[in-house]
């Protein structure tokens, strides 16, 4: 099980700006530190725990950097909100990596959006909700 995901920051404000545009409206809570950022997710009585999120400038002192290959995906309720984050975060920031909508390789359900931080992390919002429409219908 995955505990926490840490992706690096040098500008912690900036980061702040870009993460708090969407993250509390997948209802993660916040803390800030004086060793970064902290995003907890919602935790629902009978489900599995799911992994705190933390932007933090590098231990070593050194630049952050992103990892290539690398993503973090973080999940909607539905379609709307999807495009809404996406939105919100590329106001905040962020660029983008792919447009919300389905993609040819993936599942008929899973909709999906992609964009990079300020400090050019990866992240992907998607949703599978039954109750949206999928790429089939």
């Amino acid at each position: 099980m995955i505990s926490y995901v840490s992706v690096g920051a040098d500008d912690i404000a900036v980061a702040k700006r870009f993460y708090s545009a969407f993250l509390p409206a997948l209802g993660f809570g916040f803390e800030e530190g004086p060793e970064g950022l902290s995003y907890v997710p919602p935790q629902v009585p009978g489900q599995p725990v799911l992994p705190d999120f933390y932007v933090k400038p590098p231990y070593n002192g050194e630049p952050a950097s992103t990892g290539n290959g690398s993503m973090v995906a973080f999940e909607a309720k539905d379609h709307a909100q999807v495009r809404a984050l996406h939105a919100a975060g590329l106001v905040a920031g962020g660029t983008n990596e792919g447009d919300p909508g389905f993609r040819p390789d993936y599942g008929p359900r899973f909709f999906v959006s992609y964009m990079r931080d300020p400090q050019g992390n990866k992240l992907a919002i998607f949703s599978s909700n039954p109750d949206d429409p999928s790429r089939d219908d």
